[in-house]
């Protein structure tokens, strides 16, 4: 990119033709933006505009068309410094609080924070179920099973059960794993599962050579019940893909979709993002190559985090084109978070 400084003409011309491609999504020339800039601009004037706007990467044309479409560049600069969020208005604000009931149980909560973001902006909305690791434990059981297998009953934030099977270094009685599980809920029980682990380790490293028989028991069984790879819950709730469909204008943005979707289906990369975006303040934006991920290139996801007690659970965003309305986007999602988290905490 060049040392090219954007003036006030130069950003006003911008701004109008990134609104316009939004709405539009073909590429704008410059008889159509001397209609629309009010700048009182010769179509030659504007025309030099465009090409030094092109120039400095933030515009590219688009095979022979004499129009101009946003580069990533173009967008991350209108976002950064020329947009203006659209607030949501008082009937959608009364539909989000109505909807996102927090009588609801948790996943109904997040199910439906995910269809009204959807909604709101007729685009895909996504909300990351929340992280086990930075959830509370309020109790842990053991129960022996074949071998050197114990089932693991963890009561999690006094909403959640969850059963999983690990496997130990050695077989341990039922005496041993009560034992255990006494201990763990007496040293543990409040924490949350990242904290857990941490303390687990430490103590193994730290009392290695001097630990006493029940502390073993509980050190070796609990590191594995709190292992944070498997405690972390790997996925996500979608709504509205479809919608995305509806935003096509040509078969090079199908294309774009068909690759989306792939992103759905395999997930990890979307969740990268989402956890990137969890451990950030505000909206993140990340616009096509941002995201660093081939899939997302021609897309843009707009994230905000949502928290219970003041802790960080997991993060919801929308994702569709760069060509979306980034200004009733962040909106929603940033009141989407707020009131699910208000929920969340006023939740019995």
């Amino acid at each position: 990119m060049s040392d090219f400084s954007i003036g006030q003409r130069e950003q006003q011309i911008l701004k109008t033709l990134i609104e316009r491609y939004i709405q539009e999504g073909t590429p704008i020339g410059s008889k159509t933006l001397a209609g629309e800039s009010a700048l009182s601009l010769s179509p030659a004037t504007i025309r030099t505009i465009l090409a030094d706007l092109e120039d400095a990467g933030y515009l590219t044309s688009p095979h022979t068309s004499a129009g101009r479409i946003p580069t990533p560049s173009g967008y991350r600069f209108f976002v950064n410094s020329l947009l203006q969020a659209k607030p949501l208005d008082s009937a959608e604000v009364a539909t989000l609080k109505t909807t996102l009931d927090p009588d609801m149980a948790m996943p109904n909560l997040l199910h439906s924070a995910s269809s009204l973001l959807s909604n709101l902006t007729k685009l895909a909305g996504i909300v990351a179920l929340p992280r086990r690791n930075r959830i509370e434990l309020r109790q842990v059981e053991f129960l022996a099973l074949s071998a050197n297998r114990v089932l693991v009953i963890l009561v999690l934030n006094d909403r959640e059960v969850q059963n999983r099977v690990i496997y130990t270094d050695r077989i341990y009685s039922k005496g041993e794993l009560q034992q255990a599980a006494n201990y763990l809920n007496a040293h543990y029980s409040g924490k949350d599962l990242l904290t857990i682990r941490a303390e687990l380790v430490k103590e193994m490293r730290e009392d290695r050579d001097t630990m006493a028989r029940l502390l073993q028991a509980a050190v070796d069984v609990g590191r594995k019940a709190f292992d944070t790879q498997e405690a972390v819950t790997k996925d996500y709730i979608l709504a509205g893909q479809n919608n995305l469909l509806n935003c096509t204008q040509n078969e090079a943005d199908l294309d774009r979709i068909r690759i989306l979707f792939g992103a759905f289906t395999e997930k990890q990369e979307i969740l990268n993002l989402l956890d990137h975006a969890l451990g950030a303040e505000g909206i993140q934006i990340f616009i096509g190559r941002e995201s660093g991920y081939e899939s997302l290139d021609e897309c843009s996801i707009v994230t905000a985090s949502y928290s219970v007690d003041g802790q960080l659970l997991g993060s919801l965003g929308v994702i569709g084109l760069t060509r979306m309305p980034y200004d009733r986007v962040i909106s929603a999602v940033d009141m989407t978070a707020k009131l699910l988290s208000a929920a969340l905490n006023q939740s019995p």
